[in-house]
């Protein structure tokens, strides 16, 4: 019964942040999702509804690396994932953080980005 009630509160938040965040070509909407193993990052245009970039730590030249879902993995996937944005010709996104608290695995993956010339 108390994962039910912890689901449907973590869904409740995405929806909030949702009304409230839309990517466009100009800003694509960074959305990273973790799950217990692995962690997902993409860029996402709404107006067109086009994946811009995607990178997982399950992509092959992060694959031998053995990432995790925890601050190391965040570190090393949002390094790579800055480096791939701004080679796709995104410089500048809105940041989604589907539900999750701003702390952590999602604030060291974001502070990453960051730190590789994408603005927030």
């Amino acid at each position: 019964m108390n994962t039910i009630k912890k689901a449907e509160l973590l869904q409740k938040r995405r929806w909030r942040i949702r009304k409230k965040v839309v990517g466009s070509a100009a800003r694509p909407r960074l959305t990273v999702r973790f799950s217990s193993k692995h962690i997902y990052a993409q860029c996402v245009d709404d107006a067109a509804g086009k994946t811009v970039v995607f990178l997982s730590t399950l992509a092959p030249e992060l694959r031998d690396q053995k990432l995790a879902a925890n601050r190391k993995g965040a570190e090393a996937l949002g390094k790579a994932f800055g480096e791939k944005a701004k080679a796709a010709g995104v410089s500048s996104v809105v940041f989604d953080r589907a539900g999750r608290v701003y702390h952590g695995v999602v604030k060291t993956f974001a502070d990453t980005v960051r730190s590789t010339g994408i603005q927030f």
